[in-house]
């Protein structure tokens, strides 16, 4: 059983930081992948950012040198660090979890969202200039 609860969304200004927070709560010793994973209005869910068990971390490419994706040493938290937001950074952003190992088209595949089980319920991220 795996929960997963976002945390840290909000408004902010164009060129701003926000920082998310996903809290994973499980009684399995299995391996996950944490991924992120947004979703804007009137577009498909796609995937952020991927952080495999040993701190391997992967971008999509528009957020490539902004985001930063990472966990906390017990690694019942995984952040996403959002640095010189967009206006078109604005969505709903979910935690995730897949079972196994991490794997690029998490972040590359336009329907990876449709191979994921696990979500959180979102919290909102509003960028305006």
């Amino acid at each position: 059983q795996v929960t997963l609860m976002e945390s840290g969304g909000g408004s902010v200004q164009v060129g701003g930081s926000l920082r998310l927070s996903c809290a994973v709560q499980k009684d399995t010793d299995s391996i996950y992948c944490m991924t992120w994973f947004r979703q804007a209005p009137g577009k498909e869910r796609e995937g952020v950012a991927i952080i495999d068990d040993s701190g391997s971390t992967d971008y999509a490419d528009p957020v490539k040198g902004r985001f930063t994706i990472s966990q906390d040493n017990a690694k019942n938290t995984v952040f996403l660090q959002m640095d010189s937001l967009l206006y078109e950074d604005t969505a709903m952003y979910y935690c995730a979890a897949v079972r196994g190992s991490c794997g690029l088209w998490l972040v590359r595949h336009p329907d990876a969202y449709k191979y994921v089980e696990l979500w959180g319920q979102g919290t909102l991220v509003n960028v305006s200039s």
